[in-house]
C-alpha cells in the first residue's frame, strides 16, 4: 500500500484557527528502518521551510515493532493546507511509496494533540495524567526561570509591578512560547517514556 496523508483525501478546505496536529501511524519492514529514518527526515526539512511549520517527531511503540507514530504540527489549517497540497511533499510522498506499508491519519487541534495516542492504539498507551504532567513542568520550569532572570537583569522595575499585570505580562509571553516551541520539542523527546506501557507488578 502507498503512503496516505491528510493532503491526499481531497476535502474541502478549512478556515484558519487553532494548531493543527497530524498524527499518522505507518508500518515499517525492520530492514527499512534505516531508509525510512532518512525519507522521514527529508519530508521534516521539506516542511520546516513552509510558514507556520511548528515541528514533528516519530517513535515506535517498542524495539521489535513495526508499527510506527509520527507526529507534525502546523499553525492553523491553512499553512498545513498550503503544505499538504505542496509539490515538495507529493514528490516526497512519492519517494517514499515503496518504503511504507500501511498508514492511518488522525488531525487533532490544540496542545493536548502532542500527548494523545492514535485512536486505535491500545489505551494502555496512551501516557497518564501524571507523566503528562511532568512533561509540562519539565518543559515551564526553565522557561519561567529563565525569563524571570532575564527580566530581572534588563527591567529592573518590573519586579516592583503589581500581582495582576506582572503576571498578565509573564503568562502573555510564556503561553505561545510554551505552546509552539517548548512542549513540542519536550513530548518529542519524551515520547518513548510517555507512551513506555506500565511496569508489570
Amino acid at each position: 500500500m502507498t503512503p496516505q496523508e491528510p493532503g491526499s483525501l481531497r476535502s474541502s478546505p478549512e478556515t484558519a484557527g487553532p494548531p493543527v496536529t497530524v498524527s499518522i501511524t505507518r508500518l515499517v519492514e525492520p530492514d527499512r528502518i534505516p531508509e525510512v529514518t532518512r525519507w522521514v527526515q527529508s519530508g521534516v526539512n521539506l516542511a520546516n521551510r513552509y510558514p507556520g511549520f511548528l515541528g514533528s517527531g516519530w517513535v515506535r511503540s517498542r524495539a521489535q515493532s513495526r508499527e510506527w507514530h509520527m507526529l507534525y504540527r502546523f499553525a492553523d489549517h491553512d499553512s498545513l493546507a498550503t503544505w499538504e497540497n505542496s509539490d515538495d511533499r507529493l514528490r516526497w510522498l512519492e519517494l517514499g511509496r515503496d518504503l511504507v506499508v500501511e498508514s492511518r491519519v488522525e488531525r487533532r487541534t490544540g496542545i493536548e494533540g502532542w500527548f494523545d495516542a492514535p485512536a486505535d492504539a491500545p489505551v494502555s498507551s496512551a501516557p497518564p495524567r501524571w507523566k503528562q504532567a511532568v512533561s509540562i513542568w519539565l518543559g515551564f520550569f526553565p522557561v519561567n526561570l529563565v525569563f524571570t532572570l532575564l527580566v530581572g537583569l534588563l527591567v529592573p522595575s518590573f519586579a516592583e509591578l503589581a500581582a495582576v499585570p506582572r503576571v498578565l505580562v509573564t503568562t502573555l509571553v510564556l503561553t505561545p512560547i510554551m505552546t509552539f516551541w517548548v512542549l513540542p520539542f519536550v513530548t518529542t523527546m519524551l515520547r518513548p517514556w510517555l507512551l513506555a506501557p506500565p511496569r508489570s507488578r
